[in-house]
């Protein structure tokens, strides 16, 4: 991939993008608004816990990237943005919620202190396939429907492609961004001016041009080896160039499982 082509591609980026949804969310204003339109809450203040935020709980155990991860007083947020359907989000979720409880409290406190958490997927698809533009989840009794758990966790998925069911104007409207659309919306027009402004910094568009320019360069030399030893090769190389970079396992996993329609156990085997 040559320069100027990699320099359109970054270009063309658009919000559902995770690296540049990433970038856009460090906005603190931008992030901590768009927290409470989606899920109708009122939030003073967020503190980020990091910007793609890897959690791991012993040496051998799975690890987990989160695209945005924050928190506010006794709450704690994770955001991230799907594109790909893989069909697993519900168990995902649990385990992404679970991997953040053991991140918030230390061996031997008190589960008093486990703070109040939502895992948020922002889809370009219908993970539920019922037409509607937002799912939530708690968990509550099933004898009696009206008694909630009280365990203070939600998890709540967004249908971008179904932004015209939203029945709040502000989501729906973002929504239709997310899925490729326009709005007039004051919001939707702070968050494109901080695309255009992400755009421009040089840094990351140099990691990410980087990145893309350096993936394609072992693609090719795959392809030129032969389709078999070069997909072998190519894997390889495509982890030993991440890892380079410093890029977090669970992306590695998760970007080569994509790139190469790996299963997760064929995945792993490369890291």
């Amino acid at each position: 991939m040559e320069t100027a082509e990699a320099m359109e591609t970054w270009e063309k980026l658009e919000i559902k993008d995770d690296f540049l949804f990433a970038k856009v969310m460090r906005d603190k204003k931008i992030c901590r608004m768009l927290l409470e339109k989606l899920l109708q809450i009122e939030i003073k203040d967020i503190v980020y816990l990091e910007e793609q935020k890897t959690l791991a709980i012993g040496k051998d155990a799975k690890s987990v990237r989160l695209d945005v991860y924050l928190e506010e007083g006794d709450r704690v947020f994770d955001l991230e943005m799907q594109t790909t359907n893989k069909r697993n989000l519900p168990k995902r979720s649990r385990y992404y919620q679970g991997m953040i409880d053991l991140n918030t409290i230390e061996k031997g406190e008190s589960y008093k202190k486990l703070k109040e958490s939502y895992v948020v997927f922002i889809c370009t698809f219908d993970p539920f396939y019922q037409g509607k533009a937002q799912y939530t989840f708690e968990n509550l009794c099933l004898e009696n429907k009206g008694l909630r758990l009280g365990d203070g966790t939600r998890k709540v998925f967004f249908n971008a492609n179904g932004y015209i069911h939203a029945e709040n104007e502000e989501v729906r409207e973002f929504l239709k961004y997310v899925n490729g659309g326009t709005s007039k919306h004051p919001f939707i027009k702070a968050i494109e001016d901080k695309v255009v402004q992400v755009k421009t910094n040089k840094e990351w568009r140099l990691e990410y041009m980087t990145l893309l320019m350096r993936e394609e360069e072992i693609r090719e030399e795959g392809r030129e080896e032969g389709r078999e030893e070069g997909r072998e090769e190519g894997i390889k190389g495509t982890v030993s160039v991440l890892k380079e970079l410093n890029i977090p396992l669970q992306t590695i996993l998760v970007k080569i499982q994509e790139q190469y329609n790996l299963s997760s156990e064929a995945a792993e085997k490369y890291l």
